[in-house]
């Protein structure tokens, strides 16, 4: 799976954590190994724009999903597998999504995690249009969003269990390699 990150708002952001939410999105969901996907974070100025160009709405918003190709598995049973496929942009506007984050009382970090999960199930067909669509939406969202930290929280513990173990070995002289356990 190819993720692009173009970081073009002026501030910094966790491009590689950002990455990994939306290749996550895309593993859980079975999205072919060979998909594409772009992420461009950009200025205020520049999500305005994007904002009245293609929804004819003013000022910035959050995020913005443009899909490309459109997957639809099993579109052509005589094909032997489906090729690569960019499934699009997703434009994130970090400035709104601090403001956005304060007012839901959560980090910034969050906001974008959430907001690159939106984007991505945009770009794979779903919608918030209608009450169903949306309760289907922010549901898929809210699980993959929670999914997640809980992942990562898991990981984050193994990773301190490991170091707590080593410098323990270390101290009891059972450990002749500082890296073995790493």
């Amino acid at each position: 799976m190819s993720i692009e990150v173009n970081n073009e708002s002026g501030v910094a952001v966790p491009a590689e954590d950002l990455s990994a939410v939306a290749r996550y999105v895309l593993d859980q969901l079975d999205v072919h190994a060979a998909a594409e996907l772009s992420m461009v974070f950009v200025d205020l100025d520049a999500m305005s724009e994007l904002h009245q160009r293609w929804m004819d709405l003013p000022g910035p918003t959050d995020v913005m999903s443009f899909p490309m190709d459109e997957m639809i598995p099993g579109a052509r049973p005589d094909a032997s597998s489906p090729g690569p496929a960019m499934l699009g942009d997703i434009v994130i506007c970090p400035q709104f999504a601090a403001k956005q984050a304060k007012q839901a009382g959560h980090s910034v970090d969050h906001e974008l995690a959430l907001l690159t999960i939106h984007g991505v199930l945009h770009l794979l067909g779903y919608d918030h249009a209608e009450p169903d669509e949306e309760k289907e939406m922010f549901d898929l969202q809210n699980s993959l969003l929670s999914d997640w930290f809980e992942l990562r929280q898991a990981e984050a513990r193994k990773v301190a269990q490991i170091e707590r173990d080593r410098r323990l070995l270390g101290k009891v002289g059972l450990l002749n390699d500082p890296d073995e356990l790493r």
